[in-house]
């Protein structure tokens, strides 16, 4: 068994449109210790088999996982099939980064079970031929993420506070996220200590002054990320942010009182998913 966590992004600034379509992003990316598992067993059959609790996700082609396993047996001429059973915890198309963690795990599993022998680096390389979100999750788990999620840069920050994550019932894909986004309206990059960082307050503080330029268009878009961002501000959260495009919303807390608080009154009467994350360093 292997874990897929989710992550959330502390910031997201979208720099500009590249030669390619993606977006160039500069972007801190935080692992969380909400994480789908997957079981990944290695059969007679040729076909890819994914097995889940969410019968809302695909699992065929287009399914982030079977991609992932489809271009190793291409790359490494595997003949045997898989068996992949998917446990979801993360939300489905929530800004969590659920499908590309679990693709990324996908990775990991088929290096270890064939003894491919494959480096984190050539995993990566592999990840962002699916999406750009999965080379970060062969990090640390505290990263900076530039160009379009290919470079990934470890860094080291605080993790004593609460995640407190509000998704409302529905998805939002990325690439509407970007079409949302009005990159006149954005801001220049800010220089940011990386030593204050390394404690709560230094980051509460850095991050504080930052944003996600996805949000403003998204939230015009949906009046309801509006709605939950002002509740979550209304309970003292240190920090209130849509995470990557949506729609999930986290407010972080130094304060655990106050997470305690929260849990109990931002689920809108069970309208809204609700949950309590920890910040999370990987294994190297």
């Amino acid at each position: 068994m292997i874990s897929a966590p989710a992550k959330i992004n502390l910031f997201l600034k979208v720099l500009g449109v590249r030669p390619d379509g993606y977006h160039d992003i500069f972007s801190w990316f935080q692992a969380l210790d909400l994480a789908d598992t997957l079981e990944i067993e290695e059969t007679s059959e040729t076909e890819i088999e994914i097995d889940t609790d969410r019968t809302d996700l695909p699992t065929g082609p287009d399914n982030l996982i079977h991609k992932a396993i489809k271009l190793l047996r291409e790359k490494y001429r595997i003949r045997s099939g898989f068996r992949v059973t998917l446990t979801k915890r993360i939300p489905i198309a929530a800004g969590l980064g659920g499908g590309s963690s679990d693709a990324a795990a996908a990775i990991k599993a088929v290096n270890h079970l064939l003894n491919l022998g494959l480096t984190r680096t050539e995993m990566a390389a592999m990840g962002l031929q699916i999406g750009s979100d999965i080379p970060f999750f062969f990090s640390r788990g505290q990263a900076e993420v530039t160009g379009r999620g290919e470079n990934v840069k470890d860094l080291q920050l605080a993790t004593d506070y609460d995640v407190v994550l509000v998704t409302p019932p529905f998805g939002i894909s990325a690439a509407e996220g970007y079409r949302q986004v009005n990159l006149d309206l954005t801001d220049s990059v800010q220089d940011i200590s990386l030593s204050r960082c390394r404690q709560v307050d230094g980051l509460i503080h850095a991050i504080s002054g930052m944003a996600n330029d996805l949000e403003r268009g998204l939230c015009y878009s949906y009046p309801v990320l509006e709605e939950i961002k002002r509740k979550l501000a209304q309970t003292g959260a240190d920090v209130v942010r849509l995470s990557g495009s949506g729609p999930t919303l986290f407010a972080l807390y130094r304060d655990r009182n106050r997470t305690r608080e929260t849990l109990a009154k931002a689920g809108d009467g069970g309208k809204w998913g609700l949950a309590l994350a920890s910040p999370v360093t990987l294994p190297a």
